[in-house]
């Protein structure tokens, strides 16, 4: 089963990309040349059993938009680290029964986990920040985040620029410090994808806003906050706190599945 025709059907204006939020951190990005990456896909309800072992509700509040064998097409899967709601397992295993063979961009924990899984080597991109990774007209920076547990400790955020077009600064999870403006600020990120799920102590609604004002971006995303019981809240606490930075023109909610494109002016 290949990429969704709404997806490869879908034209990407010359200067713009186009976003599909797959739900918690997880993103389908494409551009005008047609190079489509996947980020952080999350496509199954794995984490239910994971919340179960540990007194957590992680059972899935909303359907996966795609299966994970509908990201076969994909120029790109990559990761921001290891769990498994972003490096999830059963998603990675319908996608590579399905033939789907990357390549993988991937930080060293999350590459030792793809290698686990069986995928070879040569599909695998190790990186870290500061590597650059060119796809087409897409240009992948990676860049840091600061993991909240010493279970993975090589979590990254990525800043994906288009030719010509706009760039979009992922944070990944991330708890907040002043270096994740300082590492991202050289590329002037026009759009901010962030997670606002300060509950597993990444950035909260505040923090969130706080990096959106410091890096000056057009448009602020939030993510991560609408897919387990256990770790959600109302976006519009993003919002608010947008507001109170001066920026509550720039918030902008994606409907989960739904193509979203900007186009630089």
């Amino acid at each position: 089963m290949p990429l969704p025709p709404h997806i490869v059907n879908h034209v990407v204006p010359q200067g713009g990309i186009t976003l599909w939020w797959l739900g918690q951190s997880g993103l389908i990005l494409k551009s005008p040349s047609g190079k489509i990456a996947a980020i952080d896909p999350y496509l199954t309800n794995s984490c239910k059993a994971i919340g179960d072992r540990y007194g957590f509700d992680l059972d899935r509040l909303t359907p996966p938009p795609i299966a994970p064998e509908q990201l076969v097409g994909i120029d790109l899967y990559a990761l921001s680290h290891s769990h498994d709601d972003h490096l999830d397992p059963e998603t990675l295993a319908g996608y590579r029964a399905a033939g789907g063979s990357g390549p993988f961009l991937a930080p060293h924990e999350t590459a030792d986990k793809l290698r686990a899984a069986g995928v070879p080597d040569e599909q695998i991109i190790v990186t870290w920040p500061n590597q650059t990774c060119q796809i087409g007209d897409f240009r992948i920076r990676t860049t840091l985040a600061l993991p909240y547990d010493a279970d993975d400790l090589t979590h990254v955020g990525y800043i994906v620029r288009v030719d010509s077009g706009p760039t979009i600064y992922v944070t990944g999870d991330t708890a907040f410090h002043e270096s994740l403006y300082h590492a991202a600020a050289p590329d002037r990120p026009d759009i901010l994808f962030t997670v606002i799920n300060g509950a597993f102590r990444n950035l909260g609604p505040a923090e969130a806003a706080r990096l959106a004002k410091m890096l000056d971006v057009k448009i602020a995303i939030p993510c991560h906050y609408d897919l387990f019981a256990d770790n959600s809240l109302p976006p519009r606490l993003f919002h608010t706190n947008l507001k109170t930075e001066g920026l509550g023109d720039r918030y902008r909610r994606l409907d989960c599945g739904v193509a979203w494109t900007h186009v630089k002016r």
